[in-house]
């Protein structure tokens, strides 16, 4: 069930409460010429609730237990009609007929917020299909998640006349992969689903010479429908030297365009990438008149955040050239004779983190023991997905937190590379054996003909014990 569902459900059960206390005024009065009236609020309250356990079957299947206590509600409602009736209300007892129609309506509530869970739905809005490689990997972590319904809308785009207005239309539904699943924009109302995120790559909107999506899909005008906008740009622009004003000039008008304007998010392709737009962005903000939340560094901080680029994904496909390691990662590559260790590269999920929780977090802990007392003969190269921070930290805070102690462990104990950079295609290249949890990156590896091993929490448990004791065995 999504969150404005699951909210409308309990604003409902608010409206039943208060029937109960116009029915419990009613019953006070002791007037039996009032038992009719009476009778039809208590029928009216039933079939509401038989709409609403219609509503919550039809989301969450039948059967639910949510939908058990709304039945029992029902015959409840229907037990209290014949009993007044009887009574021709002298006799009714309005504050126990109260009270029970309260505690069933809490059982009612409570299992709402504790047995229905929400689902966020989050939209994709590709253009071009060759830029479908930017959103990929992002759309596969969201995939992947059993609390996230994840859906792809290619929208069509347009050539601009000379004089500005909409000329061809192009539309590239049929152009993307066979495994993506796509729906036509034409059978997605944006209005009526309002999704929890949507993601663009086209950040231009109007300010486009040439081509232009429909103006209905301008970042301002998604800002309607959703409470997080999400742009991730449709291309990369490579490493830059902070320093180096002519790069900077090059590259700045890309920092302050309309659809980054109305994004909650911005995500890009690396930490020094990520500086230039939050100071150019800042700067054309000021000199503009914007208000706050558009010049607070802290503030833009959070908007833009630098965990890399989808497109890594796609390149490193076609990566063959060995790619130079930083200097600063040799001391955990090189033996003290100068050969080089085993490298393996150990990539966590977001999908594995969120299904699993504590118990990944545990598995995880007893990977990188394990991975520690081998360090001599093995370098672990361990890198997280790049957006693993910014989606476990919004919808698992507290697993996130401890998520962050043992990223800060692992980094403080200095014996394995952690690598959150947004060059993914290194970490292939050099790695001679793959180690982690089943995402993108898997498929990628299989191209280098290289070993593969998939973390499997109850199978590794197992082969953790027979190592144990093997060690103890040898130890004897």
């Amino acid at each position: 069930m999504r969150k404005a569902q699951k909210q409308e459900l309990l604003e409902a059960l608010k409206s039943l409460a208060q029937a109960h206390e116009e029915i419990k005024e009613e019953l006070c009065r002791k007037n039996s010429s009032q038992i009719p009236k009476i009778q039809n609020m208590l029928s009216e309250c039933q079939d509401f609730a038989v709409s609403l356990g219609e509503c919550v079957e039809k989301l969450e299947g039948e059967g639910h237990v949510t939908v058990t206590n709304i039945e029992s509600y029902c015959e409840m409602l229907y037990e209290i009609y014949t009993e007044i009736g009887i009574a021709n209300g002298n006799s009714a007892n309005e504050n126990k007929i109260y009270k029970m129609l309260k505690k069933q309506l809490i059982k009612i509530e409570n299992s709402v917020k504790s047995d229905i869970s929400v689902i966020r739905e989050i939209v994709f809005l590709p253009y071009k299909a060759s830029m479908w490689d930017s959103m990929e990997s992002i759309y596969l972590a969201a995939k992947e998640d059993e609390n996230t319904r994840a859906v792809v809308v290619p929208i069509s785009y347009y050539e601009k006349n000379p004089d500005g207005s909409l000329g061809t239309m192009h539309y590239e539904i049929d152009q993307y992969p066979d495994d993506i699943e796509v729906v036509s924009y034409e059978e997605y109302c944006l209005e009526k689903e309002k999704p929890d995120a949507i993601v663009i790559h086209n950040a231009y909107d109007e300010c486009n010479y040439v081509t232009s999506v429909h103006p209905q899909f301008y970042g301002k005008n998604l800002k309607k429908y959703t409470p997080l906008l999400i742009y991730t740009p449709y291309f990369v622009l490579g490493e830059i030297n902070a320093e180096d004003e002519n790069a900077i000039e090059n590259v700045k008008h890309f920092c302050f365009l309309p659809g980054i304007i109305s994004a909650d998010k911005v995500i890009l392709e690396s930490e020094t990438v990520r500086q230039i737009y939050i100071e150019e962005y800042r700067k054309n903000a000021r000199q503009y008149g914007f208000s706050i939340e558009h010049t607070d560094k802290k503030l833009l901080e959070e908007k833009f955040l630098g965990l890399g680029s989808a497109k890594f994904d796609k390149i490193v496909r076609e990566q063959k050239a060995e790619t130079a390691i930083p200097q600063a990662w040799m001391k955990y590559i090189l033996k003290p004779d100068g050969s080089r260790k085993k490298i393996v590269l150990y990539n966590n999920s977001i999908a594995a983190l969120l299904q699993r929780g504590e118990d990944m977090l545990e598995k995880m802990a007893e990977i990188f023991q394990t991975f520690q007392e081998f360090q001599e003969e093995i370098a672990l190269w361990w890198r997280p997905h790049p957006l693993l921070e910014s989606t476990i930290s919004a919808m698992r805070p507290l697993l996130w937190k401890k998520y962050q102690k043992i990223v800060a462990n692992y980094k403080t104990e200095d014996w394995g590379i952690y690598d959150d950079t947004g060059e993914l295609d290194r970490a292939i290249v050099a790695a001679d054996a793959y180690y982690g949890d089943w995402s993108s990156v898997v498929h990628l590896f299989k191209q280098t003909g290289k070993p593969i091993m998939i973390v499997n929490k109850k199978e590794w448990s197992e082969a953790d014990e027979k190592e144990r004791e093997k060690r103890t065995e040898s130890a004897k």
